[in-house]
């Protein structure tokens, strides 16, 4: 799936719609691709794998090891006083919120639709607002029904009961009885 819009046309209004920092004047929330992020971190190895005698402050890729080719959702933060050593003395950080993939776990592009959902239920979840105005809307229902679609797909994927009940141990049964359930009506 290609991206429908540019990252930089979407963190431009993930800019808009929630803010920046005004100590630093970066932006509360960014989209940024997982290969490209990289952190001051203290490490007690080198680039190579040799183990060092002293931890040292190094740049050390941020997302790499565990999200391959894929866009991530941060939200800047405040880094607490007791980690402030391990990131190098830095006062805020960007941290994962959301990785944008399907239910595979593969490449799914940022779309500003699921961007704000996610944003808005993380919100809701700390007290900071309500998910009310997802309730009112000017669209037609026709409309509605279609938009709600696509943030569905977007954040769920392709879900189906056989691949729910793979998913909980409960395929071979769950097929089998389809099966009978099949034969009977035939």
């Amino acid at each position: 799936m290609e991206l429908t819009e540019t990252i930089d046309s979407l963190n431009k209004q993930l800019r808009d719609l929630y803010g920046v920092d005004t100590v630093s004047g970066l932006p509360i929330w960014r989209i940024v691709w997982s290969e490209t992020q990289f952190e001051k971190r203290l490490t007690n190895f080198t680039d190579g794998g040799i183990e060092l005698l002293y931890p040292e402050i190094r740049e050390l890729p941020k997302y790499r090891q565990w999200i391959q080719e894929k866009y991530v959702l941060e939200q800047l933060v405040v880094v607490p006083a007791i980690n402030l050593n391990e990131l190098g003395g830095a006062k805020v950080s960007y941290e994962p919120k959301y990785v944008y993939m399907d239910k595979g776990m593969n490449y799914a592009p940022p779309c500003i639709e699921v961007s704000q959902f996610i944003i808005d239920t993380i919100y809701a979840a700390m007290g900071k607002s309500s998910l009310a105005k997802y309730k009112d809307s000017n669209e037609r229902p026709d409309e509605r029904e279609v938009r709600l679609q696509r943030i569905e797909r977007e954040l769920f994927g392709n879900e189906t009961e056989v691949g729910d009940a793979l998913a909980h141990g409960e395929g071979v049964g769950f097929t089998t009885s389809k099966i009978l359930e099949s034969d009977k009506v035939h």
